[in-house]
């Protein structure tokens, strides 16, 4: 009897196993099919059965991952671990959860035991390499990925994300490469063509990116990002009205996209909707609070453009901190502490912080800037913030005793550099626009910080200590437009590289009698006042034609916009010629092109020339200015008077209309003009770096004694 017994027994055992088996078969099947709550009711009743068994364990865990229970996932996965500790599978678990809370140090050291219970575990190498990815430590996320492929040949993911840390490396090469191994192996994936036209994108390749993103369309239609990456494209190419269409159709299949929200604003803005423009970043900010490009974007327009009050528009700046920035990192950066030798016998530690170390309007000036500044007196930092580069990129490099990329690092991760750098005074060349690093500034990162060049008006910052202006640019009748404290140098704050390699000016009178006046700004600047004011100037003077030139006349909707719009003020579209960059290809032919105007015309009511007033200048060219009320129309102002011609500067609209009819008319002037405007613009201060240079070092030790006679008081 006992030996029937004993054989029940062994059947009742087999016949429990074979139930169990079944139950986890079934469990598994609900879990891969994503049925989570059917899964855990079935791992839970073999629980009851077998509570020491770590698969179930483990498996439970992860269900309760899947179904966002992270805290119960770990408690399962701790207690799967605790009973078998070497199970590298349940260490991969453990990281991926970590991972989920944000705990990344802990899931990078999850990962790691893995791997040393599994050497060649490429999921857990592939899952390290993705939060290492996170935590910017991109060096060492490529070694993992690397590895994940080593030990898996076919890691299409592993592939991909190589692929796109490369990329984020600056390695567009390397990532192009990489991405294509990856289509190799699953051509029809859409996201791999996306991550490869992205890597085009980013090398120039335009139109390979193209087609890539309409490929990843083609497989599928609905994916938003492609849409939106085509309309990033098409904005480069300046096909703005097809811009705007791929936003609106990313828009269209995920309403919430924030990205596409503020990048639709940006095509808009361009195409002078501006209204249009704001209501989008606001559509943006209104999902996303603290979403920095949006509000920096907002900001742009509104100073841009002048569209506030200077009083309305410091208020708006003053927020960007309060959305962007955390309570408690404004209160620390509020008792942020410094210690920094007296600079007798060392040094000043300058650091210029841009992402338009490149062909870029900012680096026209800074460049000649870091050429004149004294070594002996300073240091120079250069913290670029942009990860493209070009030839302007090396020789701006080779001009500073530190050049540290920082483009992807996090606020805090640059802040800590910078500090370690110990930098007495931190110069910010960007302010509201592309690439800046204002959240670096709002954390206090040097003992004196300011804003110099790169924005025409306040950034808004707590911790912005300066803005660096002038008499003219900034008199003392705009403190309160500022944030900052106003530091006027005792000249003008910038320094023109008049090329001596620029064409000679070869212009001659129109033998029909035709008067050329005109503007080669930026599309953006041509407010509506700009317009209404320019016909009147045409109505004034019969024999005139407008000629216009920016790159956003390539976008044949823009044409028409400006067209109808002098339309609209009794201006022919015979009188008026518009032309696309394009029509130069190169900057000596750019140049060239300024010998077709007679008079070059500031724009009014929002930002002035700059840049573009100098090279007018300098190929001869008068230009007449209606002096602004803000620093956003006052540069050219202020570059008038640096190089003798305040005569060209007009107090009223009236005055504007008679100085240009005026200098038009006046062809024995602008013959003269054109012989020696060059060499006087050289002599003037406009031309003077190494004063400029001089002029700046004096004001950063001023500061600097300022702040240290303050940290002694």
């Amino acid at each position: 009897m006992t030996i029937i017994k004993i054989m029940r027994t062994e059947k009742a055992q087999a016949a429990s196993k074979s139930s169990i088996r079944n139950i986890l078969q079934a469990a598994a099947i609900h879990q891969q099919a994503g049925r989570l709550p059917q899964a855990e009711v079935l791992y839970q009743q073999v629980l009851q059965l077998e509570p020491d068994n770590a698969d179930v364990l483990h498996s439970l865990g992860m269900v309760a991952g899947q179904s966002g229970r992270n805290e119960r996932a770990l408690d399962f996965i701790n207690k799967a671990i605790a009973i078998r500790p070497a199970e590298a599978a349940y260490h991969n678990s453990m990281g991926i959860i970590c991972n989920e809370l944000g705990r990344l140090d802990e899931a990078v050291a999850s990962y790691r035991k893995a791997i040393e219970l599994k050497p060649d575990y490429a999921g857990a190498y592939y899952n390290m390499g993705n939060a290492l990815r996170t935590q910017k430590k991109l060096e060492d996320a490529v070694a993992c990925y690397r590895k994940a492929i080593l030990f898996r040949p076919d890691h299409v993911s592993a592939y991909n994300n190589l692929g796109n840390v490369q990329q984020e490396q600056g390695k567009l090469d390397e990532a192009i490469t990489t991405l294509r191994k990856a289509l190799l192996l699953m051509p029809e994936q859409p996201g791999t063509h996306f991550n490869l036209g992205s890597a085009l994108q980013a090398r120039g390749a335009l139109d390979a990116a193209i087609e890539n993103y309409r490929h990843a369309l083609a497989l599928n239609p609905t994916y938003a990002e492609a849409h939106f990456n085509l309309g990033l494209v098409r904005k480069i190419q300046g096909n703005i009205e097809e811009a705007v269409s791929s936003y609106r159709q990313a828009l269209a299949i995920k309403p919430d996209y924030v990205a596409a929200h503020n990048n639709l604003g940006m095509a808009l803005k361009d195409q002078g909707k501006l209204d249009e423009a704001i209501a989008s970043y606001r559509r943006a900010l209104a999902i996303r609070p603290d979403y920095i490009d949006a509000y920096n974007n907002l900001l742009f327009v509104y100073s841009y453009n002048s569209m506030l009050a200077p009083s309305e528009y410091l208020v708006r700046a003053r927020g960007w901190e309060l959305a962007c920035v955390s309570e408690q990192e404004r209160r620390e950066a509020r008792s942020r502490k410094f210690e920094r030798l007296p600079l007798s016998g060392r040094r000043l530690r300058v650091g210029y912080v841009s992402g338009d170390f490149r062909h870029h309007a900012v680096s026209n000036f800074i460049e000649r800037l870091c050429m004149h500044h004294d070594r002996e007196r300073v240091e120079l930092f250069a913290y670029s913030t942009n990860a493209r580069r070009d030839a302007v990129t090396d020789r701006l490099q080779a001009l500073v005793d530190h050049w540290i990329p920082v483009a992807g690092m996090s606020a805090a991760a640059i802040r800590e550099r910078i500090e370690a750098d110990g930098i007495d005074v931190l110069v910010d060349l960007s302010g509201h626009t592309g690439h800046n690093r204002m959240g670096v500034f709002a954390l206090r990162a040097a003992p004196v910080q300011m804003h110099y060049l790169g924005y025409c008006a306040s950034t808004g910052l707590s911790e912005m200590d300066y803005f660096i202006g002038d008499e003219i640019l900034t008199p003392p009748e705009m403190d309160s437009h500022f944030s900052e404290r106003v530091w006027r140098l005792p000249r003008i704050c910038v320094s023109y590289a008049g090329k001596a390699d620029a064409p000679v000016a070869d212009w001659h009178p129109a033998q029909d009698g035709t008067l050329w006046v005109g503007s080669f700004n930026s599309l953006n600047k041509l407010t509506p006042a700009t317009l209404l004011l320019w016909s009147r100037v045409l109505h004034a003077l019969p024999e005139g034609k407008l000629l216009l030139k920016a790159k956003e006349l390539a976008d044949a909707g823009n044409c028409q916009r400006i067209l109808e719009v002098m339309a609209g003020h009794g201006i022919s579209a015979s009188r008026i010629e518009l032309q696309s960059s394009n029509i130069t290809p190169g900057w000596k032919e750019h140049m060239a092109y300024y010998d077709r105007l007679d008079v070059a015309l500031d724009p009014v009511g929002a930002m002035g020339g700059e840049t573009t007033t100098c090279d007018a200048l300098w190929m001869g060219v008068p230009v007449i200015v209606l002096e602004g009320d803000r620093r956003a129309s006052r540069m050219s102002t202020s570059m008038l008077n640096a190089i003798g011609h305040p005569e060209w500067v007009a107090k009223t609209e009236v005055e504007y209309i008679d100085k240009t009819i005026a200098l038009a008319r006046n062809v024995a002037l602008c013959k003269a003009l054109r012989t020696n405007q060059r060499a006087r613009m050289s002599a003037s201060p406009l031309c003077d770096a190494q004063g400029l240079a001089t002029c700046l070092e004096d004001a950063y030790i001023a500061m600097i004694e300022r702040w240290q006679n303050t940290q002694q008081s």
